[in-house]
């Protein structure tokens, strides 16, 4: 039975997530299944922490805001008229818009309305914050050849093609 961490592994993660304060950003109620060995499943600086340990072994992992989602941009953060928008809005909805390149969407999210003005933010929630990582590796096993082929986990827990 195979119980290290190698490339084409399916691993299952216990873990829960913290800012650098303690606060709670995720319980895992959830455990987190993914593929090993560079498939993007998971954020490369864990991926990296995990790389050869054993089922049982628990890991705590630091990630600053570089290796999780990005720092905190300024210039994300816009001011705009609320004319532009519908009259059912309000401070913590979300909505998606095409850069204006029209390369990507970017999520923004309404952080203030006031005098006739709406603040939106196109950074991430947790742009700029450090997240800490606490793991228990609960099961390893070798990933079978459609998971390698298709890049990501099959079967409970996993990904399920429709």
């Amino acid at each position: 039975m195979q119980t290290e961490i190698v490339k084409n592994s399916v691993v299952t993660l216990n873990y829960t997530v913290t800012d650098t304060d303690g606060n709670m950003i995720d319980d895992g109620n959830q455990p987190l299944i993914y593929l090993h060995g560079g498939y993007d499943g998971i954020f490369p600086a864990i991926e990296e922490a995990l790389h050869g340990k054993k089922v049982g072994e628990v890991l705590k992992v630091r990630l600053e805001p570089d290796d999780a989602f990005g720092d905190y941009d300024e210039e994300l953060v816009l001011l705009e008229d609320l004319s532009q928008f519908p009259d059912n809005i309000e401070v913590g909805m979300s909505f998606e818009r095409v850069t204006e390149d029209g390369d990507e969407e970017l999520v923004y999210r309404i952080t203030d309305i006031a005098d006739g003005k709406v603040v939106v933010d196109g950074n991430h929630p947790l742009a700029g914050v450090s997240l800490i990582f606490d793991m228990t590796i609960s099961e390893v096993r070798p990933a079978s050849a459609e998971e390698v082929t298709h890049g990501h986990v099959h079967g409970p827990g996993g990904h399920h093609h429709h």
